[in-house]
């Protein structure tokens, strides 16, 4: 899937910046070979001006599918060592509130 107009900026300023072609795909979930046809300008838009440093995402590297994989793992049994637990008081209730947002935004 080709990069639209804004995260190839996103992609030209991390380029600029110095980041890595592999954590610049890891950020966007893509192969490395999107990045590098933004890099040799074989791209979509290969007109488009990189973004301001100040506007991009922090440098990598990032965290990769695996390791949320199994985050997610480790936040579901804390949840059910919670439930378990058997205490319903309302920071029971939270904790396990916030945790499940927790594993939704994974």
């Amino acid at each position: 899937m080709a990069f639209s107009y804004r995260e190839t900026q996103i992609v030209k300023g991390m380029l600029a910046r110095g980041d890595k072609q592999h954590d610049i795909a890891s950020f966007f979930g893509v192969n490395g070979g999107r990045v590098a046809e933004v890099s040799t300008g074989n791209c979509d838009y290969p007109s488009a001006t990189p973004l301001a440093e100040d506007k991009l995402p922090p440098p990598g590297p990032y965290v990769g599918a695996k390791t949320v994989f199994e985050v997610k793992e480790i936040l579901e049994g804390a949840k059910a060592l919670v439930k378990e637990a058997g205490d319903d008081s309302e920071e029971a209730a939270v904790c396990i509130d916030a945790i499940s947002e927790a594993i939704s935004k994974l």
